[in-house]
């Protein structure tokens, strides 16, 4: 069964929430409060206007009016609002920002399930070497 259109909130991040540490939802999720850490969804996020985001986010339809501070990866849309603030890369298969948006970093749109394909063992290649780096610094640095 597809569940795109279900608009039930499985998940909700309240506005006076901080939270530090990975997280991993399921269904709709909307985050309104403080995330310290890396955000993995198997369906809709909202973050919103007020919310604050240090981390990567994962999902399949993604609004952001919020703050957010690390890479976004939306497997459907991605709806940057005229509120939101982005600093890191994104990958996504569709895109709408809004004016009065602000974005930092590169953007992936992916229209074709072969480029999704590419783009995402590219991201995935970087991002291996990346978390080698502070080891190899420490080591030979």
């Amino acid at each position: 069964m597809d569940k795109s259109g279900d608009f039930s909130i499985n998940t909700i991040i309240g506005p006076n929430t901080s939270l530090t540490g990975d997280v991993e939802v399921g269904g709709f999720t909307r985050i309104d409060g403080s995330i310290r850490g890396d955000v993995r969804a198997k369906g809709r996020v909202v973050i919103g206007e007020r919310a604050r985001m240090k981390g990567n986010l994962t999902g399949t339809n993604i609004t952001v009016g919020g703050v957010v501070c690390g890479n976004i990866i939306a497997d459907g849309h991605l709806v940057i609002l005229s509120t939101a603030l982005v600093i890191g890369d994104i990958i996504t298969r569709r895109i709408r920002a809004d004016d009065g948006c602000f974005i930092n970093g590169k953007v992936a749109v992916c229209p074709s399930d072969e480029i999704w394909a590419k783009t995402m063992t590219e991201h995935r290649d970087a991002q291996g070497i990346k978390s080698t780096l502070p080891v190899f610094n420490r080591t030979y640095g």
